[in-house]
């Protein structure tokens, strides 16, 4: 009994051992992607944290953000995902990652690729910190809904390529991109599906880059983040205001209750996250918008969002591009100058609206080589006279009912070979018509002459043959195309 005693802590420890191992071993793994972050950050136990990963399929959902799209992430209530765009840029980037550090939050970069050529120390502190880097184009130009479809690979292309030049390698970057002002267009997005990119737009914006104060780019990213309950913000690490504004944004989301949602690309090492198909549409927020319903107020994405599955481009106005259009776009720095058409003038397009898809060679081609169509004959009319004024040769003024009548030939007998009206006009033998080029005989006079008030002469007998008379052939504007050729 003693030994039983004395031997039982050892094996209650060794049952406790056996039934653990026995539990992990029936337990299955989930597949729900990493586990989420943990909630105590080092040197700041008030911290906002972050709250969980999120993986996502970009062939899977190759469209997300209800101010241009139908499906947004699956965020549950009080969840946030913040991005930024445009960098990076000392000293705001720095001073950016230096606060999300100090609270523990995880973010999305979209990076232009130039700026990561030139400070790629900042890139690789992004990923050392474990924020998702993706891209940006690689010069930001706000040209991507009228752009050739080459350039617009070109500009894809290079900015991720640089941007993996900076962390050494093309894996460490996230098929994630954002295009330059939203300015998208279907055959841009298709080539984003075709390369394996999952084309991110917004949620809502705070307005950072309208060189406003950092005040009030925080009310405003509170209140479109209260007005919809959930979802994705889009900042810019490049502005000072995001700057000022970024510590107390994530105090007061941290006050109210909210969390913030890191997101990753699915891999082999990392699954995507188990969700339903109607997570991904989006949703009305929580409470009404109240600064009016115009863009980019949640309220009116929302309720646009119903009307038409997929959201036409926005005005490049909304973003603080006064002439989008234009060889070099124009940045607004004040509400007062929206437009640069002086005196209330409508600004017109640099091209012509109209005609579309013309096509300048063929007109050239046409030009340079004219259809001349022919002249019509007298049968065209309807008619079997030449409509010429009265001459020596024709003798008839013009009416057809001084000609000769249609004689009638029987079976058997000979026809003239010019045909019956043709010899009726030919003139008697002997008798020529004038010639232009043969010299006056009487001096020319500048006295009018009073038009002739006799009948005109009758016509000179048939003859069955001879050759027809020169003036009749080639008569303007009829062609000789419908007369015989002798």
């Amino acid at each position: 009994m003693r030994r039983l005693c004395a031997s039982g802590p050892s094996l209650i420890a060794s049952s406790v051992v056996l039934s653990l191992l026995v539990a992990a071993t029936a337990t299955p793994s989930r597949a729900a992607g990493p586990s989420p972050a943990p909630s105590a950050c080092p040197g700041n136990p008030n911290a906002l944290g972050t709250s969980r990963t999120l993986v996502v399929d970009p062939m899977e959902h190759a469209r997300v953000g209800v101010m241009q799209y139908r499906e947004t992430l699956p965020l549950e209530p009080k969840e946030v995902v913040i991005t930024f765009d445009d960098g990076p840029i000392p000293p705001y980037s720095n001073r950016v990652l230096d606060i999300l550090a100090s609270e523990c939050v995880k973010v999305t970069y979209f990076l232009v690729g130039k700026m990561a050529h030139a400070y790629p120390s900042i890139v690789r502190r992004m990923q050392a910190e474990g924020h998702t880097i993706g891209t940006h184009s690689n010069s930001h130009p706000l040209t991507f809904h009228k752009m050739p479809i080459a350039q617009a690979e070109a500009e894809i292309e290079s900015g991720i390529a640089n941007t993996a030049a900076a962390l050494g390698d093309r894996a460490a970057v996230a098929p994630f991109f954002r295009i330059p002002g939203l300015l998208r267009r279907d055959e841009v997005e298709r080539l984003l599906v075709s390369r394996g990119l999952m084309t991110w737009s917004a949620d809502y914006p705070a307005d950072d880059w309208k060189h406003i104060p950092g005040d009030e780019v925080m009310k405003r990213a509170l209140e479109r983040i209260e007005a919809r309950g959930r979802g994705m913000l889009l900042l810019h690490d490049i502005q000072p205001a995001t700057v000022l504004a970024l510590p107390g944004l994530l105090r007061t989301l941290k006050q109210r209750g909210y969390k913030i949602v890191h997101v990753v690309p699915a891999s082999p090492d990392q699954p995507k996250t188990a969700t339903l198909p109607e997570q991904w549409m989006g949703r009305r927020g929580a409470s009404g918008s109240g600064n009016g319903g115009s863009w980019p107020t949640p309220a009116f994405t929302i309720e646009t969002l119903l009307a038409d599955p997929i959201l036409p481009t926005y005005d490049p106005k909304n973003v603080g591009v006064i002439d989008a259009l234009g060889p070099a776009p124009v940045l607004a720095r004040s509400r007062m100058h929206s437009f640069r058409a002086p005196a209330h003038a409508v600004p017109l397009p640099p091209e012509p609206v109209w005609p579309r898809h013309f096509d300048d060679a063929a007109a050239s081609r046409a030009a340079s080589q004219p259809v001349a169509l022919p002249v019509p004959s007298m049968g065209s009319f309807g008619q079997d006279q030449d409509f010429a004024p009265a001459s020596p040769v024709l003798g008839t003024a013009g009416h057809a009912a001084l000609l000769p009548p249609v004689p009638v030939f029987g079976p058997g007998e000979a026809r003239p070979t010019l045909g019956p009206r043709l010899a009726a006009l030919k003139p008697p033998a002997g008798s020529r018509a004038p010639s232009a080029h043969a010299p006056a005989t009487t001096p020319v006079s500048l006295t009018p002459v009073p038009p002739p008030t006799t009948a005109a002469p009758p016509l000179p007998a048939p003859e069955p043959t001879g050759a027809a008379p020169r003036g009749l052939l080639g008569r303007w504007p009829f062609s000789t195309s419908a007369m015989p050729r002798l």
